[in-house]
Formats: C-alpha cells, structure tokens, sequence
C-alpha cells in the first residue's frame, strides 16, 4: 500500500482524487487549512508540515489560490518533502500557463518550474479549465440585466472527476515529467457556453460581446489556453450542466 499525501484534499478537485486513490487501494492524507489531523497552511508553512509528509510515498500538489502565495507554498513543500524524502511529487497546473501571461497563469508556472528543480521525482499534469468555474463565471456575469463576454474568446472545459483519474494514474506510478495535457472535448465559444448555462438554469440575457484590452486577453483570444490536439475528455459541458441543473440545454 502506497501513502498519498494530497494538498487541497477538501477542493473541488482534492475531494474526488482523495476518493480514486482509497479505491485503489491506497493510504490517503488529507492537507488543507482546516482538515484535521493535517491542517496546515502551506503558505504560512509551521511544524505542523513535517508530520504531515513524514512517510509519504507520493505527494500530489492541487492546493492553489488565485489570491497569491502558490510559489512560498510550493517551497514550503517541497523543503518538507525533502527532509522526509518523498520520491514522487505530482503537480496539476493548467494549460496555457506558459502562453497566456495572467498573474495567477504566471504564478502557476513558477510553481512548475520550482518541482522541476526540487530534486525530487516529479510529474507534472495540466489541463484546461473545468466545467465548474465556467458555471462559477456565468452565475456572476448573468446577474446584469445584459451578459457581458469577452469578445472573440472560446474555451475547452474538462470535468474534474476525469482530471482526478488522470492524476489518480499518474499517482500510482513512477515519476514521468511534464505528461501530455488534458483538454475537454469540444471547444466552443463563449457566446456558446453561456446560451447552455442560461437555458440550463432557465434564465434569459442579452448577451454582449465585449472587446478587452491587455496582453492577456489577447493571449486568450488566440487560444494560449487551449490544447485541441488533447480533445481527450469525454464529459461535454452541456452534460455537466443537465447533471448539476437537471435539464440538458436545448430540451426545456
């Protein structure tokens, strides 16, 4: 039996990784901030860490916030993972860190390069967005009268639980480096994937396509965030929704 120690196990993506690895058998640790008996915070770091990680045999990496502190949290466990040594550390990071210069894309990719140099076994996944923050985005840009979209910007949602089995994979085996990406199976505008959001939760917008302005946007709208030559994903968009509103857009 194999120790897997997973960071952000009470996430969005933590909760269904933390349940692939028990069924396969594996010795799970959960770290987080508030999950007892390991509750750390990696940015502040602490004693609390060392206990976390001692006699782990694989640390999978998913605790991130778009607030800031990836990078000081990453160097907190990395430091720990050493002095217990770890032989496996997997990150999950997201497609387009190296393309599309966002802050929070940057800060991804200095956590990236600060595995590649720990000196410890390493994997490192990235995928595309998942069909929850596209949901998570249009509940806040659908309450204006008007929905307003970024102009000339597609995207390529995955679901989480296809991530977690990837990662779930990649846990369980050797160290193999930067894997190929994983991206969901269609890309599809915005305009698009706000029409199923809206018919989904039965609400009707205006839907305003809205050019922006910076580098990112354009980095964006070029695509950097996308990997279509890794369509692997099965689970659409309009699939998510029917499961978590109970309608499939298009069959109100």
């Amino acid at each position: 039996m194999t120790t897997i120690l997973v960071t952000g196990g009470t996430g969005v993506l933590g909760r269904p990784l933390g349940e692939r690895l028990r069924a396969n058998g594996h010795e799970v640790r959960v770290l987080s901030r508030h999950a007892r008996p390991y509750a750390v915070d990696l940015v502040a770091g602490g004693s609390g860490l060392d206990p976390a990680v001692a006699g782990v045999d694989t640390i999978v990496h998913c605790a991130t916030s778009p607030r800031g502190g990836d990078e000081k949290a990453a160097e907190h466990l990395i430091q720990a993972a050493r002095r217990a040594g770890v032989g496996h550390l997997v990150y999950i990071s997201i497609v387009g860190v190296d393309r599309v210069p966002l802050g929070y894309y940057r800060s991804k990719l200095a956590v990236e390069r600060l595995v590649e140099g720990s000196g410890l076994g390493w994997t490192i996944l990235r995928a595309t967005q998942f069909h929850d923050l596209l949901v998570l985005l249009f509940e806040v840009l659908s309450k204006p009268p008007v929905m307003m979209l970024p102009a000339g910007v597609s995207d390529q949602p995955v679901a989480v639980t296809e991530v977690a089995d990837r990662l779930a994979e990649l846990a369980g085996g050797a160290p193999a480096g930067r894997v190929d990406d994983l991206g969901g199976p269609e890309i599809l505008t915005f305009p698009d994937l706000a029409r199923a959001y809206l018919t989904a939760t039965g609400r009707r917008r205006p839907l305003l396509n809205v050019p922006l302005f910076g580098t990112a946007y354009r980095g964006f709208r070029d695509g950097g965030h996308l990997a279509p030559e890794r369509a692997v994903g099965i689970g659409t968009f309009a699939e998510h929704l029917e499961r978590r509103f109970g309608t499939r857009p298009g069959k109100r």
